[in-house]
C-alpha cells in the first residue's frame, strides 16, 4: 500500500509540474490579465539586476517551479517501483516527499489557488500516509 500511496503522491505532481510547465511556455495563461501590467513587467528591470526583465525572471521561475514538481516524480517514480528498500531503508527518503510537499502546501494555502492547492493536498496526504506506514 506504502507503495501506491507514494506512486500516486509522486504521479499528481509529475501531471501538476507538466501541465504548469505547458501552460507557462505554450500558453498565455500566466500573463496579467492588465495587458499594460504584462507590458510593464517585460520592460522593467530587477534592482537585483540589469541582466533581465521582470517578464523573463517571472517565466524563468514558473518553469523552474514546474521542473521542481516534475523532479519528485521523475525521482520517486521508479525509485518506488525499482527499488523500494531503499526509502524503507533511509529515514530521510522516507520523509523528503512529506517535507517537501507540505512546503509546496505552504506556498500553495499563502500564494496560489484551489486547483493546485486541491492536488497538493492529496499528493501531501499520500506521502504523509506511506511514510507513516512505512515507519510503524
Amino acid at each position: 500500500m506504502e507503495q501506491v500511496l507514494i506512486i500516486v503522491g509522486a504521479s499528481i505532481y509529475g501531471l501538476l509540474g507538466t501541465i504548469h510547465l505547458l501552460l507557462t511556455f505554450f500558453s498565455n495563461k500566466f500573463e496579467a490579465f492588465d495587458p499594460a501590467v504584462t507590458a510593464g513587467m517585460k520592460e522593467s528591470t530587477l534592482i537585483l539586476t540589469r541582466e533581465t526583465t521582470v517578464w523573463k525572471a517571472w517565466i524563468g521561475f514558473n518553469g523552474s517551479h514546474s521542473l521542481g514538481a516534475m523532479l519528485i516524480a521523475a525521482f520517486y517514480i521508479p525509485l518506488t517501483l525499482q527499488h523500494f528498500h531503499v526509502i524503507e531503508e533511509s529515514l530521510w527518503l522516507t520523509l523528503l516527499p512529506s517535507i517537501a510537499s507540505l512546503s509546496y502546501l505552504g506556498l500553495a494555502w499563502k500564494y496560489w489557488f484551489k486547483i493546485p492547492l486541491i492536488g497538493i493536498t492529496m499528493a501531501s496526504l499520500a506521502f504523509i500516509a506511506a511514510a507513516v506506514i512505512i515507519l510503524v
